[in-house]
């Protein structure tokens, strides 16, 4: 979600037209129209204010991203000696021409 988009949704769960949202944040009606329709990114104080025009809270999250790695096996790799990985891959690309070259049902 932009931060527009954020803004544009909090205005009309509390029923605020731009004008109305402006008049409390001492600003034109234009300037917010420009931040919802993502023409000016606004600094996250200038956002976070004027969600507390609004009686509301800016949160900003941090969460871990899940690449789709399995870190127990990125573990266990890192355990063997580099020879034993180069060994490793080397059996699993075999594997996977073997797969490749089987005769498709």
């Amino acid at each position: 979600m932009t931060p527009g988009e954020l803004l544009r949704s909090a205005r009309r769960r509390h029923g605020l037209t731009q004008e109305q949202l402006a008049a409390r944040a001492r600003t034109s009606q234009a300037a917010i129209s420009r931040i919802e329709r993502g023409l000016v990114s606004p600094s996250i104080v200038t956002l976070a204010t004027l969600l507390d025009l609004m009686g509301e809270e800016l949160v900003l999250d941090a969460r871990s991203i899940d690449y789709g790695h399995d870190r127990t096996l990125i573990v266990q790799n890192l355990s063997y000696e580099p020879i034993e990985r180069v060994e490793h891959q080397a059996e699993w690309s075999r594997g996977m021409k073997a797969i490749r070259g089987a005769p498709r049902r």
